[in-house]
């Protein structure tokens, strides 16, 4: 019996553009608790399959080649929910970046946290400083774990450094501001992936996502396999970026 899924996985591999591959992706997972309840499980176990998914496809668009994916894992805002579900979703992070640190490492995978670090638990943090020296040195795809975090809250930081820094009206620019966020070294994000069917950036990435290309998918996240990553990919190179130019300039 034919695989219709590698089928298709492989149609997209034969017409996609190697050389057209987004350097930095970012990927908005949403849909955990929807996947889980129309199966009659848990948010958490919905939350649960979501990290699985996870390591399948880093592990694939670290083989197509992509430098830098973002994954916006637990936000500023959601620290709101219920407080049951914040503290498992808590847990899972640590338990994912223990779990998945020699297999991210085998694969020349580099690690790093995105956001207020500063209120998240020690646990969390120190896992993750173990993680991030462990692979700083890899040759591959850099996995950006966004967690407290929100795109508002990064430029509000890097505005109150550029003040503390003692810099002067005149001397703010857009350099400057991108030299003080997080991850300085972080380019912007070239495509954005947003699953579940939600049309929305959700705060995500504001700054470095001034010129991404959107995509939004009906599938929910634990269900985003390689075909779908691929999907948003040859959606991605059948667009013309322009950034503020006309098509016409774009060939000078």
């Amino acid at each position: 019996m034919i695989d219709t899924r590698e089928a298709l996985k492989t149609e997209f591999l034969n017409q996609i553009d190697r050389d057209n591959i987004p350097a930095h992706i970012g990927i908005i997972m949403d849909g955990n608790g929807r996947w889980a309840k129309g199966r009659g499980k848990t948010r958490i176990h919905g939350h649960q399959e979501g990290a699985r998914r996870v390591k399948t496809i880093v592990r694939f668009a670290n083989d197509l080649g992509v430098k830098h994916v973002s994954l916006y894992a637990f936000s500023v805002e959601n620290w709101a929910r219920p407080s049951f579900e914040v503290s498992a979703l808590m847990r899972l992070i640590k338990a994912y970046i223990v779990r998945e640190r020699n297999d991210l490492h085998a694969e020349g995978v580099k690690f790093r946290l995105l956001g207020r670090l500063e209120e998240l638990a020690p646990e969390i943090i120190k896992e993750a400083e173990v993680s991030t020296n462990l692979m700083k040195n890899n040759p591959g795809l850099s996995l950006n774990l966004c967690i407290n975090y929100g795109g508002r809250a990064e430029i509000v930081d890097a505005v109150k450094k550029i003040i503390k820094a003692g810099y002067q009206a005149d001397q703010i620019t857009e350099d400057l501001i991108s030299r003080h966020l997080y991850c300085p070294d972080l380019p912007d994000v070239d495509l954005m992936v947003r699953t579940s069917g939600e049309m929305r950036t959700s705060n995500f990435h504001l700054w470095r996502g001034a010129y991404s290309e959107l995509y939004f998918t009906p599938v929910l996240w634990p269900d985003f396999d390689d075909v779908e990553l691929l999907r948003a990919i040859a959606a991605y190179q059948g667009r013309e970026r322009r950034f503020g130019k006309i098509s016409e300039q774009l060939g000078e």
